[in-house]
Formats: structure tokens, C-alpha cells, sequence
């Protein structure tokens, strides 16, 4: 787990330079890459979670839509965290969420945990 939790600290850091530990803890907070999966597809954008995932190119996300699919409370406790307004941790979690997903399912598919 260590050697996961490695790769996805430097994936995090190379996409959101210093605010890498918010970002961190926002997706372990999620349930990493499978809950975040899940809360898009419950959120009605499982089509662009899935750009994400596959090898084909990345479908943005609208800052409004991050609120919608992971609530106010969690973009604003990031806001917390990073110490900024919600408005501009939403713009940001859509900026680099993408990539972090992007970059953390090369193979087109979500790894799932091990039991």
C-alpha cells in the first residue's frame, strides 16, 4: 500500500505543486480514484469521470459541477484547507482533478483496492 500511496503522492504533487497535501487529503477523503468513480456517476457525470479514466482525451468540468457531484461541504472544507474560498477550490479541484485522474489510471482502468 505504501508503494501506492508513494505514486499517488507524486502524482499529486507534480499536478498541484503546493497545495499537494490538500489535494492529498481531499482524495483519500473520497475514497481515492473508485470513490471518487462512484460519486460522479451518483452525481450524474460519470461521462466525464470516465474521459478521465480512459486513454482518450479529458472532457472538462465546470467548477458549478464539482459542487453538484461532491457537495458544498466538501469544497468548502478543502477551501479550509487551502486556505481560499470555496469558489476557488471548486476552480481549482476542476482543474486538476483531471489530471490527477488522468495520470493516476494509465491503463484505462480503475485499480481497484486490495482486500
Amino acid at each position: 500500500m505504501a508503494l501506492l500511496d508513494d505514486l499517488i503522492g507524486g502524482v499529486v504533487s507534480a499536478v498541484a505543486g503546493d497545495k499537494a497535501p490538500a489535494l492529498n487529503q481531499f482524495l483519500q477523503a473520497n475514497g481515492g480514484v473508485s470513490g471518487l468513480s462512484e460519486k460522479f456517476q451518483k452525481g450524474g457525470a460519470a461521462d466525464v469521470f470516465s474521459s478521465w479514466v480512459s486513454s482518450g482525451e479529458n472532457k472538462q468540468i465546470t467548477a458549478d459541477t464539482i459542487n453538484q457531484v461532491l457537495g458544498s461541504a466538501q469544497v468548502q472544507e478543502f477551501a479550509k484547507k487551502m486556505g481560499v474560498d470555496p469558489s476557488q477550490a471548486s476552480s481549482f479541484i476542476a482543474q486538476a482533478l483531471p489530471q490527477v485522474i488522468d495520470k493516476l489510471t494509465p491503463s484505462g482502468t480503475i485499480a481497484q483496492p486490495a482486500s
